[in-house]
């Protein structure tokens, strides 16, 4: 039914743009002299599409959201009072999802009961009832909008400056959501952390050197939570990723801005950029099927024991995943430098490469810098390459040829399987989400930092 209703109202929108938009041409006269008009016919098409459909689709979901409760209330009035004194909030739940299961007619698996079987009766008409409420009310408010702004239309009224109105509340209420949200994650994280730091102390988890949790059924503490070996892993394959990265993304970024024919460059980037749009399940598997082994047998080749998975493999590989990252940012900076410093310097009598070399990369640097920085924290924050690739070995140790654990792979890990959440055994991912989203907000700060402070202006 809310698909159907959607499908209305959109039509019903188109129409009401469509109304506005041929008045508007009416009252604009012979010869369409939109002179005549406050505003072009556009925004009078516009402003009568928006006050058919806001109206409307605020009541859509108001009732959406008010209507779960109701019907909710619906069965519970149905039952009667001796049963639902006898069930727990898990026994309503089990109950109320009975009665809807019987009401929409896919039935339940073992014999229903007289008066699950009446409440459904009662709770199928009143959906009924409310679906052909819902859709009455909504095309109602729809007409009427539609009504009532086609009234408006006129020579000298200010539609332009309404429906930008609309529109600047709206990007206000969109930026809104995106804030608060996660305003939102950063406190359930950092509330959970408080809870996982009343079992286990900060210090001994920040700076602690084993990882060994316990996974008690006691809700205790068990076992070792430190968190430097975590670390440690996850910026050794970061480290190795932005070995591979750095160089070739901006070899890559240089040769596409200063080198490259126009053709070459138009169809170059595109396919390079393609690295960022594949999803990083397909790099995990291409790590752990093809690059791992093939790195073992390089190994045993010339006589070094390099495992599989380990945190070469897992950061050579997320290294190719963010090359677009860093020739992407870095063309784009390089190809912004002013094409007066270079002429300047190859009046000067420099050749290209050295042009390059101390005219351009110079001027690029801090732009360049924050584009290292974020690819920086994208590594970081990358988990399925590292589940697959890494090892999962919360080792402190040295020796990249061996595996290791990240946090990312240690935050899917306590989240995953049959856990109580509320034990210090799943209480602590969110003290490692906290903490890795602490580690890649300083690092998207300090690129935001470097390139506003250090960017020189060129007029």
């Amino acid at each position: 039914m809310n698909l159907l209703l959607m499908g209305v109202l959109l039509a019903l929108i188109a129409i009401a743009y469509q109304i506005g938009l041929s008045k508007s041409r009416n009252l604009a006269g012979k010869g369409n002299n939109t002179a005549k008009l406050h505003s072009r016919p556009g925004y009078y098409g516009a402003l009568v599409a928006l006050w058919c459909g806001i109206p409307a689709f605020l009541i859509l979901l108001v009732w959406n959201i008010v209507e779960p409760n109701i019907l909710r209330h619906v069965v519970l009035n149905n039952v009667p009072a001796n049963i639902a004194a006898t069930l727990d909030r898990a026994g309503i739940e089990v109950l109320i999802d009975r009665v809807q299961a019987i009401a929409s007619g896919f039935g339940v698996s073992d014999q229903a009961a007289a008066y699950e079987i009446a409440a459904a009766q009662q709770l199928a008409k009143i959906e009924t009832i409310s679906s052909f409420a819902k859709l009455a009310l909504v095309i109602c408010a729809a007409l009427a909008g539609l009504v009532m702004a086609k009234k408006r239309v006129a020579q000298q009224y200010r539609a332009r400056n309404q429906v930008e109105k609309i529109i600047n509340w709206s990007l206000a209420l969109c930026s809104g959501v995106a804030i608060l949200t996660t305003i939102g994650i950063v406190l359930s994280m950092f509330s959970e952390a408080m809870r996982f730091f009343h079992f286990v102390s900060p210090f001994d988890f920040f700076f602690g050197t084993e990882w060994n949790p316990g996974f008690s059924t006691s809700g205790n503490a068990e076992g070792s939570y430190g968190l430097v070996p975590l670390i440690w892993g996850t910026l050794m394959v970061s480290g190795i990723a932005l070995l591979v990265a750095v160089p070739v993304g901006l070899m890559i970024a240089i040769y596409l801005a200063e080198y490259a024919p126009s053709s070459f460059r138009a169809w170059a980037k595109p396919a390079i950029e393609v690295l960022a749009g594949i999803p990083t399940i397909v790099y995990g598997v291409f790590a752990l099927m093809v690059i791992g082994p093939f790195f073992k047998m390089l190994g045993e080749s010339i006589g070094l024991n390099i495992n599989a998975t380990s945190a070469l493999t897992a950061g050579f590989v997320m290294g190719i995943m963010i090359i677009p990252f860093v020739s992407s940012l870095s063309d784009d900076i390089i190809t912004q430098v002013p094409r007066a410093l270079r002429d300047g310097s190859l009046g000067l009598g420099a050749t290209k490469s050295e042009t390059i070399r101390q005219v351009v990369i110079p001027a690029a640097l801090p732009g360049i810098i924050g584009a290292f920085l974020l690819a920086a924290s994208r590594a970081i924050g990358e988990t399925m390459i590292v589940v697959l690739a890494a090892g999962n070995s919360p080792l402190l140790h040295v020796n990249p040829l061996e595996a290791v654990s990240t946090v990312t792979i240690t935050i899917v890990n306590q989240l995953t399987g049959d856990t109580d959440f509320a034990s210090p055994q799943a209480l602590v991912a969110f003290a490692l989400g906290l903490t890795l989203f602490v580690i890649t907000l300083g690092l998207n700060i300090v690129a935001l930092y470097i390139v506003r402070k250090y960017r020189e202006q060129y007029e």
